[in-house]
């Protein structure tokens, strides 16, 4: 009878021992969620954000090339790449040049800033290279002297300042001048070139 007892005991504890060893679970381990897919770059919030590019976006925004540009952008398998001049380009340029120029003239000019395709920066070489390259308004020849990137708009060769902004499909690039190089004495050319050229 005891052997009957001992035996039905051990047969419980193992019972016991082996439930409570098969209700454990393996510690749940979370994998992170997948990384949510890139948002679109919002030009005007980067251009706001990131630094001297005031006047930039206003004209931008006054003549709706920020639509356009954006909506560039948001075409991931082009891109775009922005060449944004500094408040100071602005300027340096007679405000009367600007004001001056009619609404057609002024969306021209400001689409004379953009390409219509993501370039890294480390592509410019390349672009020179293969100069002229297509603007969202005409064809510019990029330079690179030594590592010292420029943009040649007409008149004069405007330098690249900094890169503002470079992952895939948005490039910002700062410039230290107004493209189509207006000064005083160019105005009249620049509207000469608007009046000849229709945009």
């Amino acid at each position: 009878m005891e052997f009957k007892a001992a035996v039905l005991v051990s047969t419980l504890l193992c019972l016991a021992l082996s439930q409570g060893a098969l209700c454990q679970r393996a510690p749940i381990v979370e994998t992170p969620a997948p990384a949510p897919a890139p948002g679109y770059v919002d030009l005007a919030d980067l251009l706001s954000l990131a630094g001297p590019y005031r006047t930039f976006l206003d004209y931008l925004t006054r003549t709706d090339v920020i639509k356009t540009f954006q909506s560039q952008a948001n075409d991931t398998k082009q891109g775009i790449s922005v060449f944004a001049p500094l408040d100071s380009a602005f300027a340096a340029v007679d405000s009367g040049a600007l004001s001056n120029l009619t609404a057609g003239q002024l969306r021209s000019l400001m689409l004379h800033h953009a390409m219509p395709k993501y370039y890294p920066l480390s592509a410019f070489s390349k672009l020179a290279a293969a100069s002229p390259v297509p603007m969202f308004a005409y064809k510019v020849k990029v330079t690179d002297d030594a590592g010292i990137i420029g943009v040649v708009s007409g008149w004069a060769t405007e330098k690249l300042v900094s890169s503002v902004y470079s992952t895939s499909p948005v490039a910002v690039y700062a410039l230290d001048s107004v493209l189509a190089g207006l000064k005083k004495h160019q105005l009249k050319s620049l509207m000469m070139y608007h009046a000849l050229v229709r945009y």
